[in-house]
């Protein structure tokens, strides 16, 4: 079972400098309009992980924080599945995405 962070987590994490990758696997457009400040647009699809690996080339053990609009979109879950099957084994889902973080009222970047 994949772990999850809630939007404080994933805050404390951004704001001491952690050493994650936090993927956004919405669409380009969603991305551009707002996202969680250090996230990465990689849009959930059939190439995810190998789009994931030209963008990221990050180690298999590393941290890697994906997320989606909220905990109703499959589109961070899919990619985590996809990011675990091609062996990477650090996989944490942000839930409440975009939803998530704009309720804890915490600053989109743009």
């Amino acid at each position: 079972m994949q772990k999850t962070i809630t939007a404080g987590e994933l805050k404390a994490k951004i704001d001491s400098g952690a050493d994650f990758v936090l993927v956004d696997t919405l669409k380009t457009q969603s991305y551009e309009a707002r996202h969680v400040p250090k996230a990465v647009s990689i849009p959930e699809s059939p190439e995810f992980v190998e789009h994931f690996e030209k963008a990221v080339k990050a180690p298999k053990d590393s941290e890697i924080i994906v997320y989606c609009s909220s905990e109703t979109c499959g589109a961070h879950k899919r990619a985590a599945d996809a990011l675990e099957q091609a062996g990477y084994t650090n996989v944490v889902r942000f839930s409440g995405g975009l939803a998530g973080w704009e309720n804890a009222g915490y600053e989109f970047a743009q």
